[in-house]
């Protein structure tokens, strides 16, 4: 088993017409034993930024305070909240930064940049991004998100479009992986709003 699917996790984000989403499952496991079912894989960086981070746990946590830590250091100096193409920069250099011994994670980032264009990107564990117009996934579910993302997507959806689809691509696929599931959480962010919702799925 890969240190990656250690603890098992499923993400994704996906964009909207000025709105993006952003969601992951509940579970934390330890291999095939579940250890947590309220597990909190997304992370918010300010109102208009958010993180998921797949991977090991251990390590998502870690990444996160360092991200946050940065980040705060960002808004005294400069006083304005970063953009999400200088958070993913960001990202991507202290990843690489431990490349030879790297945080076992697979970053989700999205966000809405000024002209509230939505803005999603994922790197891999020592930071090369990949930058994508529709959807982004990581996780152990990520191959059965790839294919219901692929299905269900459509361009310039409004929100509440936006969260249906990605809550039936969410279910649909930690249904086939059981390293991930147990429910899931999902932000809906609008220029003006951010929607918090949790999801229901199946509990096995």
């Amino acid at each position: 088993m890969s240190i990656f699917e250690y603890n098992g996790s499923a993400l994704v984000a996906m964009v909207g017409k000025n709105c993006f989403a952003i969601a992951s499952d509940r579970r934390l496991g330890v291999q095939l034993q579940t250890i947590a079912t309220d597990f909190q894989r997304i992370h918010k960086i300010h109102d208009r930024l958010f993180i998921g981070l797949s991977g090991l746990a251990t390590d998502a946590q870690t990444l996160y305070q360092r991200l946050m830590f940065r980040h705060k250091l960002y808004q005294l100096r400069e006083e304005r909240d970063m953009k999400p193409e200088t958070f993913a920069s960001l990202v991507s250099a202290l990843l690489y930064e431990k490349r030879f011994g790297p945080y076992f994670c697979q970053p989700v980032i999205a966000g809405l940049s000024d002209d509230d264009k939505p803005f999603i990107c994922t790197t891999d564990s020592i930071g090369a991004k990949e930058l994508a117009k529709d959807f982004v996934v990581a996780g152990t579910a990520g191959d059965s998100l790839y294919g219901a993302c692929e299905a269900m997507f459509k361009p310039d959806m409004e929100p509440e479009e936006l969260f249906e689809t990605l809550s039936q691509a969410l279910l649909a696929s930690v249904d086939r992986d059981c390293l991930s599931g147990w429910g899931g959480h999902i932000y809906i962010v609008t220029p003006t709003e951010v929607k918090e919702c949790t999801l229901k799925g199946r509990m096995d």
